[in-house]
């Protein structure tokens, strides 16, 4: 089986970014290059991500970006077997700036194409380094998503849990913004944590004694906003950052733990494997309550490097030439999609979402 070149282009939110992933004949992926631009200093002064304002920085962008990934792969366009780009879930008008770029350089070059969900590439980051057979458990936690997956292969994830209203990551985001913090607030908020004390102020902890593996951050979401609104110190800031910290690592912990049981159940307690992917998942304090929940029910603990946890296109690369290894591309009528579901059958049967509301991206 010969080996695969893949471009991979990602602009569903604030980053521009391209990659060059080789996947070889034994399924090893190796990153040859991989750039991302940043958008943080154009949106900062509105306290979160514009679309409008991401949307133009991506068109302005995106094929320097390119030609910049290329060069640092030291190849042309020849030297690639295949495009992959992200066709969705996110802020539709960022998603169409890279697909329309992957398809033309598909179009132009007479390669095949790959339309990418952006949920894919964060589920098979943790394949971009080290060796992660399938089938494993997978938590994706980010800023537009949090859900537990039970990922089979590629093209087959089964849903076991995710979000009823915030994510993690926007919960960290939104607590942030109400503590004066600047943006991105997830990475400012954890340096806040240094010297607090999480036992200070008492914070809700959600969907206690329900059934599942869903999770829910609304509530800690508005009553930490509210203290914030009552503190002065800048140790009482400290505290309750602390405090909002260990509350969502340990929801995360506790959904993730109850999904784990059940894995283990239904695989005989045989290659327990468990993955965390996304933004959130650069948080040390998540990192260890994740890894110590996975220790406990006998399961390995993998995670991307930080710079595959945040939005990056290795890993729309990858999940691209894993696709091609499979037989599987795209033609050129391929949708941008700004809700695009892993598992389209669990958001069938049980829709987290109502149509028209706000809410996690998938």
């Amino acid at each position: 089986m010969p080996d695969l070149t893949v471009l991979g282009i990602e602009t569903s939110c604030d980053e521009t970014a391209a990659a060059v992933v080789r996947l070889d004949a034994a399924g090893r992926a190796e990153v040859l290059a991989s750039v991302v631009a940043s958008q943080l200093e154009a949106h900062a002064p509105y306290g979160g991500v514009v679309p409008e304002i991401a949307a133009r920085a991506h068109v302005e962008i995106v094929d320097t970006i390119i030609a910049r990934a290329l060069d640092e792969a030291g190849l042309a366009f020849s030297g690639l077997d295949g495009v992959g780009a992200t066709a969705g879930p996110g802020l539709v008008g960022g998603v169409m700036v890279g697909l329309s770029a992957g398809k033309a350089i598909a179009l132009a070059r007479g390669l095949p194409l790959v339309a990418v969900n952006h949920l894919e590439g964060h589920a098979l980051s943790p394949r971009l380094t080290e060796d992660l057979p399938f089938p494993y458990l997978l938590l994706l936690v980010s800023g537009g998503h949090c859900q537990l997956l039970e990922v089979e292969g590629v093209g087959r994830a089964r849903r076991l849990g995710s979000t009823v209203d915030d994510a993690a990551g926007e919960a960290f985001d939104k607590i942030a913004k109400s503590l004066g913090l600047g943006y991105p607030g997830g990475p400012a908020l954890e340096r806040l944590t240094q010297g607090g004390d999480p036992t200070h102020f008492a914070l809700p902890r959600a969907l206690l004694g329900r059934e599942g593996c869903d999770f829910s951050f609304s509530g800690l979401k508005t009553a930490a906003a509210r203290l914030a609104e009552t503190i002065g110190s800048d140790r009482d800031r400290r505290d309750l950052a602390a405090a909002v910290q260990l509350a969502i690592a340990r929801q995360l912990a506790e959904r993730t733990a109850r999904a784990m049981a059940a894995y283990a159940r239904r695989r005989q307690g045989r290659d327990l494997r468990f993955a965390v992917a996304g933004g959130v998942a650069a948080n040390a304090t998540v990192r260890r309550l994740l890894t110590e929940a996975g220790a406990a029910q006998g399961f390995s603990f993998s995670a991307p490097p930080l710079k595959y946890c945040t939005d990056n296109a290795a890993m729309i690369a990858l999940a691209a030439a894993e696709r091609l290894r499979a037989g599987l591309s795209d033609g050129l009528d391929a949708p941008a999609r700004p809700r695009w579901p892993l598992d389209a059958r669990a958001a069938a049967e049980r829709p987290l979402h109502a149509v028209g509301r706000k809410g996690a991206k998938a």
